[in-house]
């Protein structure tokens, strides 16, 4: 969870963004059934949209999803019947991380087919292949985006340690990642 989506702007969110947003749907007959995703950027002067989206994104559903203890299907499947305020959708407690491992060029330029090595020993976390192929037996890179690395802990710190360590057993050439995923966030509960 985002420290900084507080109890207060999660308030303003729904008065001002989300309500409104679901409204003006509606009244242009345009309801809406699914996961309707709301990019968000706290501002100085308040929550402000920065896209709606309505698909799993990732990372950010990479992230969210092994949260979830309730059933997905089941909660799509009342999304589609309209029963959807009667159905428990539970979070555990804890926090998880994703941090995406990049091929070398990414966002433009980067070479593909390159093989992809420890994939074997990134253990007790969740690796999502983005940009990936088979090939003659062998996993390689296919897109920028090569894969996500998830983990998730009783805390922000501890989910950051696993992801990192099973980040660091990867490998390709070319591979890079961000080693500043969720450090904001650790200031803020500091």
């Amino acid at each position: 969870p985002n420290p900084y989506y507080t109890a207060e702007v999660a308030k303003v969110c729904m008065e001002t963004i989300f309500l409104p947003t679901v409204r003006a749907m509606n009244a242009e007959g345009r309801t809406f059934k699914g996961c309707l995703y709301f990019g968000l950027m706290i501002t100085p002067n308040g929550p402000k949209v920065i896209e709606y989206n309505c698909r799993f994104g990732d990372p950010e559903t990479q992230v969210v999803l092994p949260l979830l203890k309730s059933d997905l299907l089941t909660i799509m499947q009342a999304c589609v019947s309209g029963t959807l305020a009667d159905t428990p959708v539970v979070f555990e407690d804890g926090a998880a991380a994703c941090v995406i491992l990049a091929s070398g060029g990414y966002p433009e330029s980067y070479r593909k087919g390159l093989p992809i090595h420890g994939l074997d020993k990134a253990t007790g976390v969740t690796v999502y292949h983005a940009g990936t192929a088979q090939k003659d037996g062998e996993i390689v890179t296919s897109g920028g985006r090569v894969l996500g690395v998830t983990a998730t802990g009783g805390t922000l710190q501890a989910a950051l340690n696993k992801a990192y360590a099973a980040a660091e057993s990867i490998t390709f050439d070319g591979c890079f990642y961000r080693r500043d995923i969720g450090q904001r966030a650790l200031s803020a509960l500091r």
